[in-house]
């Protein structure tokens, strides 16, 4: 039985939010551009909003940690 390839257009999770959002800003650029084709303007979009959802689960992250703060107890924030 032959192996199953991952689709070409997987990509792996970002690893960091600094990171998604560099991958983010350049797909932004390249669909700005204009000279991508079709298919691949589709699979930007679907890379960029999978960043985008990442990114602000991240920044969800911090803000309930700063409310933490705010409140005088102090919890180790763990990323999502």
């Amino acid at each position: 039985m032959p192996k199953a390839n991952p689709s070409p257009h997987t990509h792996a999770a970002p690893t960091s939010y600094e990171a998604a959002l560099q991958e983010l800003e350049g797909l932004v650029q390249q669909m700005e551009s204009g000279q991508l084709p079709l298919n691949q303007l589709l699979s930007g979009y679907q890379r960029g909003a999978e960043l985008l959802t990442y990114c602000r689960a991240q920044l969800d992250a911090v803000e309930q940690q700063i409310k933490v703060l705010d409140d005088g107890v102090l919890k180790p924030w763990t990323s999502a």
